[in-house]
């Protein structure tokens, strides 16, 4: 039997914005989800300072892996989120920004907050009234707890419900 290796996720909400924000001007631009295709995954890698193995995501066939990109911009990917789509929620296993949406020299705030958006809306789609879990590392729950609305379920487990689902959508999905 094939073990499950669970990946603790440790990004961080630095702002719920209401697409990405540039750090340097301010300014606000607008964003598109979608499949992430194998030609992408020529620039990430471990050499190009992407911490996590998404070829593995990718090629797992019960995962689904998204990249975040602004809109009319395709080529430059801002973030990557890996998901299951479970009975009754949809499972984030990774979540990632880009190398240059990381630490205090970041480009972009939202990203993190846009993918996560994005899983809560699709857990909509899929009928499961916005119900969205991840496993946190320990230190993060309570920032999870603050930032997204998620509960602490057990060990550690976060769930978001649909009140905090919706309002996540709704900031970052207006139509």
């Amino acid at each position: 039997m094939e073990i499950k290796k669970i990946i603790e996720q440790d990004f961080i909400i630095d702002r719920l914005t209401n697409s990405i924000l540039n750090t340097i001007s301010g300014d606000s631009f607008q964003t598109e989800i979608s499949l992430l295709t194998k030609n992408d995954l020529k620039n990430i890698s471990k050499k190009n300072e992407w911490n996590f193995n998404w070829k593995s995501e990718f090629d797992d066939i019960k995962k689904e892996v998204y990249k975040l990109t602004i809109e009319h911009n395709p080529t430059i990917i801002q973030g990557l989120l890996s998901l299951t789509i479970e009975s009754d929620h949809v499972f984030m296993d990774l979540l990632e920004s880009s190398p240059f949406n990381i630490g205090k020299t970041k480009l972009y705030e939202g990203v993190a907050g846009n993918l996560v958006a994005y899983a809560c809306k699709l857990s909509f789609q899929k009928g499961y009234d916005g119900f969205v879990a991840f496993t946190a590392k320990t230190q993060l729950i309570e920032h999870y707890e603050k930032t997204l609305g998620a509960f602490h379920f057990k060990n550690q487990r976060m769930i978001i419900e649909t009140t905090a689902s919706k309002f996540l959508v709704e900031k970052y999905f207006k139509n």
